[in-house]
């Protein structure tokens, strides 16, 4: 049978108890960078846990909003936008250097990612932060969205991005966390929807719709309920597929 090989990511140190049940289980930590959630304190345990269990780290900056965790909206101008990015990359990175490890990637959280996704505009303004920080950096963005097409324009290194946990509208965006439906929380969907994705680079919409998707990254959302139960189901059905993790 032929090995497939993927990177699976979650979103952590963002205040949970389940990052460490969870790093076997991953080859990327996104880590929060102390605006939606996160300080210093948690990045550098979330940092050693990584080090620890050869997971690439990267970056997870917000909206300076802990009261909405991030997931409101919110209206910034260009340079607003580019020193919310930098100064949080910039607080990790100094963080790791303390660890001698450097910062692998960066994925915007929460309505910060879903802007970039919809918005060229918004999707410019990451990747050009992201380029003038570090050119090595990779950003993960939503697959086939503004995130990954503004990217590969200016010439910033990119993964499409797809979700385990997380159901799909038509037009290939998430569908909103306030549809009842927006969540997948039985671990059998969730390998039924990643293998459908990582076989077949497709997803079936809410619609019933396939919908083409690029997985070059899983994301797994480490604050859902049974995050770490959700993540070990995946990774062994995976291992059954002979799909493995990437990691470093």
């Amino acid at each position: 049978m032929e090995k497939y090989w993927v990177d699976i990511n979650c979103d952590l140190g963002e205040g949970f108890l389940d990052d460490a049940l969870l790093m076997p289980y991953i080859s990327s930590a996104n880590i929060a960078c102390g605006a939606h959630a996160g300080n210093d304190s948690v990045m550098q345990q979330t940092i050693q846990l990584a080090i620890e269990a050869g997971v690439k780290i990267g970056a997870h900056p917000g909206f300076n909003d802990p009261e909405n965790f991030g997931r409101k909206e919110q209206q910034c101008s260009q340079s607003e936008l580019t020193d919310l990015i930098q100064s949080q990359v910039v607080r990790l990175q100094k963080i790791a250097q303390s660890f001698g490890v450097s910062l692998h990637h960066v994925k915007p959280h929460g309505a910060l990612y879903n802007m970039s996704a919809a918005s060229p505009d918004i999707a410019r303004v990451i990747a050009t932060a992201i380029k003038e920080m570090d050119a090595s950096l990779c950003l993960y963005g939503l697959s086939n969205s503004h995130s990954i097409e503004q990217a590969k324009a200016i010439g910033v290194n990119c993964c499409n991005e797809v979700f385990a946990d997380r159901r799909y509208r038509a037009d290939g965006s998430l569908l909103p966390r306030s549809h009842p439906l927006a969540l997948l929380t039985n671990p059998e969907d969730g390998c039924r929807q990643v293998t459908q994705m990582v076989m077949h680079q497709s997803v079936l919409a809410d619609s019933g719709v396939a919908i083409p998707v690029l997985a070059e990254t899983i994301c797994i959302h480490g604050d859902a309920p049974g995050a770490a139960a959700m993540a070990a189901h995946i990774f062994n059905y995976l291992q059954l597929q002979s799909i493995g993790l990437q990691k470093n």
